[in-house]
């Protein structure tokens, strides 16, 4: 019999909770549960004011689905600002401060459970956060980056654990004010404010937000910018760009960093003079002089060919006679250069050329400044 596939959907998800519980109950178990009593009906009814699901408690901790990037965020702000407010008659040692992690990830249902990789993370993040602070990963901060008035600390990649791939976390610093009475009970945000379009699952998983998305790293010289984007668009109407952006960036990451211009131009300068040569000498000073080079395989292949004995060797064969055509191509193709690099690859492969002499007075007049005509 076939298993029923689960449930899936993409949701934000909310995970707190207490920073030193275990310590909290082990000094006072009374007190401690008095207060995370009072701390648990503040922190419900933030959520439910910025419709979020709670989908699990275990002592101390909160976990809480929200169809909303905005909701959820605003929700840690507020959680964070009520419970400050709530223990400042609280000896600081007493107090008990939330931690919180959130992110945005598809997740799978179950018994109205929810489960998988974005609750792992979301729970990993809630533990980089600091006690009375919020933690967020980077597909949370790209929702919110244009319409955020918070400021998002860049913290890095965190090797968490339990969790194969590192995660880019930011912290997240939001002012001291506490909310009025009025803004709690209408759940206005500065947040909500400007971002009302994220207000349903439907609007916050729009067209209209992978296009915002999309434009804020299209341009991007950093790989990880795509990478969030597919991670949050796997199927995205731009993943093949996305893809294709990203392995262009990694190519030019792993290209030597000595393969300046002036280096690739006497590499093709040489190879231009060598590509056409039956002298395994020629192809061997090419190998020598760039090992890592981009044409090292062909030229290697062409060496290994000429290595190979003659099945129908003549007698009495003369030298090749193309070995001053080569010096003369190599010569022609730098005589005018005013770059040293490629005057100075002439000199390597022709130490007693005869334009050695020239090449020597070129380069001393590129030393001593501009050339006169």
């Amino acid at each position: 019999m076939e298993v029923p596939r689960l449930e899936r959907k993409l949701v934000a998800i909310l995970a707190a909770d207490i920073a030193a519980y275990s310590r909290h109950m082990e000094r006072n178990e009374v007190a401690t549960l008095t207060r995370l009593s009072a701390h648990r009906l503040l922190t419900d009814a933030s959520i439910e004011r910025y419709r979020g699901r709670i989908t699990g408690t275990a002592g101390d901790s909160v976990l809480a689905e929200f169809a909303s990037v905005v909701d959820a965020v605003d929700c840690a702000v507020e959680i964070q600002r009520v419970i400050e407010a709530s223990s400042r008659e609280t000896p600081p040692e007493d107090q008990l401060l939330f931690r919180i992690g959130v992110n945005v990830g598809d997740v799978m249902i179950k018994d109205n459970d929810i489960f998988g990789d974005g609750v792992n993370v979301a729970a990993r993040l809630e533990s980089l956060a600091d006690p009375g602070g919020i933690c967020v990963s980077r597909g949370v901060r790209d929702h919110l980056r244009k319409h955020s008035t918070f400021v998002f600390e860049d913290l890095g990649e965190q090797s968490v654990k339990n969790i194969a791939q590192a995660i880019r976390a930011f912290r997240v610093h939001f002012d001291g004010r506490e909310r009025t009475q009025s803004e709690a009970d209408d759940g206005a945000s500065p947040l909500a404010a400007v971002a009302e379009t994220e207000s349903s699952a439907d609007d916050g998983l729009s067209t209209e937000v992978e296009l915002a998305f999309w434009e804020s790293v299209k341009e991007s010289k950093d790989g990880s910018e795509f990478d969030a984007y597919l991670d949050r668009y796997p199927n995205g109407a731009f993943t093949e760009l996305a893809v294709t952006r990203r392995e262009a960036l990694a190519n030019a990451e792993s290209l030597d960093p000595d393969a300046t211009a002036s280096t690739v131009t006497v590499e093709l300068a040489f190879w231009a003079s060598v590509k056409d040569s039956s002298s395994a000498a020629e192809l061997t000073a090419y190998l020598d002089r760039f090992p890592n080079g981009s044409f090292v395989a062909l030229a290697q292949s062409r060496l290994d060919a000429l290595s190979k004995p003659d099945p129908k060797p003549e007698a009495n064969t003369a030298p090749a006679p193309e070995t001053l055509t080569v010096e003369l191509a190599f010569w022609d193709s730098v005589k005018d250069s005013d770059n040293p690099a490629t005057l100075e690859a002439y000199l390597v492969q022709y130490p007693e050329g005869s334009f050695a002499t020239l090449a020597n007075v070129r380069l001393a007049e590129l030393a001593s400044g501009p050339i006169k005509a």
